[in-house]
C-alpha cells in the first residue's frame, strides 16, 4: 500500500506539469555517446512516448557522429576536421546521409512504435524539414575556411511539423537539410536542433548528452549548477568554464531563449527517466538555462 501511495504521490505531483505544457512543442536532441547506448537510448524514447501520451508534441532531432565515423572508416574514407568541424565532401555526404537517414533514423522510428508510439521520419528521402544554407568558418587569421558540402539551418516547414505532432506521431528529423535548390547539407545537429526549437517558438529545448549538466568545475560533481540565466552563460563562456564541444550548444541555446524559447535543459540521458524527472518534476536533475 505505502508503494502505490507513492505512486499516486508522483503522478498528483505530475500532473500540474502535464496540464501546463499540454501541446506544447518540446524540441529534444539525442545523440554523441548518448546514441552509443542501446538501452539508454529505448529508456530516452520510452519517455519521450509517455510525453506525447499525455499532451505534449515531442519533436526528435538526431546525429550519430560516431556510427558515420565507423561508416567512414569501413569505406576506408579517412575524416578530414577543420577547427574541429567534420568537412564534408560529396562522399562523406553520402555516407553521411545513408547513417543518419537510412539507419539511425529508421531505427528510432522502429523504437518508438515497439514503445507503443507512433513516429515518422522527416528528412530528404520522405518529407524534408529542414531548409539550410551553406556555411564557412572564419580562420585564426580573418580567413574564410570551408567545410565542404556543410550548412545552418535558416528555416524549417511548419506545416509539416505541426500536422505530424497534431496526427499524434513523434517527428524524427536527422540532422541532414536541404538547401534552397534541393542539394544535401551535412549540420550540426545541436545547432539544428536549437533552430527548430527557435523558429517553432518551443516550450522547452532538451540536450540529451553524456553528462549530467553544466559544471563550474568539471573534476567535482558538487558544482552542478541546476539554474542558469542567460547572462550567467555568456560570462561562463568568456571566463572559459564552458569550453570545446559545450560551446555550440549553448550559443544555440543562447539564440533559442532570445527567440522565445521558455527554457533550455542539459541532462544526462544515462539516468533513467532523465526527462520525466526533468520535466514533470519539483526538483530536476540537470542544468536548466532561462532568459
Amino acid at each position: 500500500m505505502d508503494d502505490a501511495i507513492r505512486k499516486a504521490e508522483v503522478l498528483v505531483e505530475a500532473l500540474g506539469w502535464i496540464q501546463q505544457f499540454r501541446d506544447r512543442y518540446v524540441v529534444v536532441k539525442l545523440g554523441g555517446s548518448a546514441l552509443e547506448e542501446p538501452e539508454n537510448v529505448r529508456r530516452c524514447l520510452g519517455d519521450v512516448v509517455f510525453m506525447a501520451a499525455v499532451g505534449m508534441r515531442p519533436i526528435l532531432v538526431h546525429g550519430g557522429g560516431k556510427s558515420i565515423s565507423r561508416a567512414m572508416e569501413a569505406a576506408g574514407i579517412q575524416p578530414k576536421f577543420v577547427l574541429g568541424r567534420r568537412y564534408t565532401d560529396e562522399g562523406t555526404l553520402e555516407i553521411v546521409s545513408r547513417v543518419l537517414a537510412d539507419d539511425i533514423c529508421e531505427e528510432i522510428v522502429e523504437d518508438i512504435r515497439s514503445l507503443g508510439g507512433r513516429a515518422v521520419g522527416l528528412n530528404f528521402r520522405s518529407q524534408n524539414v529542414l531548409i539550410a544554407e551553406r556555411t564557412t568558418l572564419q580562420g585564426p587569421a580573418g580567413e574564410t575556411l570551408d567545410l565542404g558540402r556543410v550548412g545552418e539551418v535558416v528555416a524549417i516547414n511548419r506545416d509539416v511539423l505541426a500536422a505530424t505532432c497534431r496526427s499524434g506521431s513523434i517527428p524524427v528529423i536527422p540532422s541532414i537539410a536541404l538547401d534552397r535548390s534541393g542539394g544535401k547539407l551535412n549540420v550540426n545537429a545541436d545547432t539544428a536542433a536549437a533552430a527548430v526549437a527557435r523558429l517553432l517558438r518551443a516550450e522547452k529545448l532538451v540536450f540529451l548528452s553524456d553528462v549530467p549538466g553544466i559544471f563550474r568545475d568539471r573534476k567535482d560533481p558538487s558544482t552542478l549548477m541546476s539554474h542558469l540565466k542567460a547572462d550567467e552563460v555568456s560570462s561562463l563562456i568568456e571566463t572559459g568554464v564552458i569550453d570545446s564541444g559545450m560551446i555550440p550548444k549553448v550559443e544555440a541555446s543562447l539564440a533559442a531563449l532570445r527567440a522565445g524559447v521558455r527554457k533550455v535543459h542539459v541532462i544526462d540521458a544515462g539516468v533513467p527517466h532523465s526527462l520525466l524527472l526533468e520535466i514533470y518534476s519539483n526538483t530536476g536533475i540537470g542544468t536548466e538555462i532561462v532568459r
